[in-house]
């Protein structure tokens, strides 16, 4: 199958390269194209070779005539991305975010032609650039719960999507998908209850020494908010939840944070606040579960406190942030008036 794959960060790169690997047809672009390699050092359980990959420096070519495009980057980039690529797609595409933040809606209203929007719980490899041109695969999802927009066309893109990734299942709408993004749910704890370790070294793992029980209980807690959120909305089982992660093979990369922690590549510095798990997770991703919660009337306390937490560190006021209800203009519809739209 030719596939995009538009991003320069981990997993568009370990897209990149196990995607060329399976022999899809791949055509990888980045916004900064000086930094493009057309051969990828590729480490997982194989061991490490080179990949050559078909680098392009120009969207349109990544984007004409493919029949899948992955977008594997941070909610962050989205939009940016929707903008340099909408005049060069055609109605029919696919575009499979993972995961999204609900950006399958959010970009599908900058993009004219009519496209199949998707988006997961979690990218499809646990990974880390060692370098400018090398990746490191830890583990591969075995499970990708997907929502599609519009929610009609969901069997047509769930058939496209599986060419590349069997694992993926359908799970709803566009607002399922997005409610099954676990980035929000990991990453605000850790980086927030490790706040004060994080600023004084860049020698500390928040999987490892960071994933300590009063974390984890706050975790899951905010996890239970996101289930009951889901819940609440006519969203069924499974509903991943994080618990799984951490002590059972039943989660989206099966029995995975063992092996995460193993692996060493989580041991980096994280700048408190320019790192992607604070402006993509807590800005984006939290501040859109916080979002869902106030309108579908579901008390989330924790999500609440978390957000407020991050809102001191940051200096504003999470809750108007531009991935919200609110700000995607949503916020005074109905349930029956936002499935209709989804």
């Amino acid at each position: 199958m030719k596939i995009a794959v538009l991003g320069g960060g981990h997993g568009a790169y370990a897209a990149a390269a196990d995607l060329t690997e399976q022999g899809h047809e791949v055509r990888h672009w980045r916004r900064n194209s000086a930094e493009l390699s057309p051969v990828i050092k590729l480490l997982d359980e194989k061991g490490s070779r080179d990949v050559r990959v078909r680098a392009e420096k120009r969207i349109e070519d990544a984007v004409g005539e493919v029949e899948l495009i992955l977008l594997p980057g941070p909610a962050t980039a989205q939009m940016d991305i929707a903008r340099a690529m909408a005049p060069h797609v055609k109605d029919g595409q696919v575009v499979f975010l993972p995961p999204g933040t609900f950006g399958s809606y959010a970009m599908a209203q900058v993009v004219k032609p009519k496209l199949l929007w998707a988006e997961t719980g979690t990218l499809p490899w646990l990974a880390r650039k060692r370098g400018p041109s090398e990746v490191a695969i830890t583990i591969r999802a075995v499970r990708l719960p997907t929502g599609v927009f519009p929610f009609s066309k969901q069997d047509e893109a769930i058939s496209v999507i599986r060419k590349a990734f069997p694992a993926v299942h359908p799970c709803g709408n566009a607002l399922s998908g997005a409610l099954m993004n676990a980035g929000p749910i990991i990453h605000p704890p850790l980086i927030l209850m490790n706040a004060g370790p994080l600023e004084a070294s860049n020698n500390y793992d928040i999987h490892s020494e960071g994933t300590q029980p009063a974390v984890r209980a706050v975790a899951d807690r905010l996890d239970a908010e996101r289930i009951a959120v889901r819940e609440a909305l006519g969203f069924g089982a499974p509903h991943y939840p994080l618990k799984d992660h951490y002590t059972s093979d039943r989660w989206m990369y099966g029995d995975a944070h063992k092996k995460l922690v193993k692996s060493g590549d989580w041991r980096e510095p994280v700048p408190l606040r320019e790192h992607r798990y604070m402006t993509e997770d807590v800005v984006f991703g939290l501040a859109f579960l916080v979002s869902v919660a106030r309108w579908a009337r579901v008390p989330t306390p924790i999500a609440e406190g978390l957000l407020a937490v991050a809102g001191g560190i940051l200096g504003k006021d999470l809750t108007q942030g531009e991935r919200t209800l609110r700000a995607l203009g949503l916020a005074d519809l109905s349930r029956e008036e936002l499935f209709k739209r989804l």
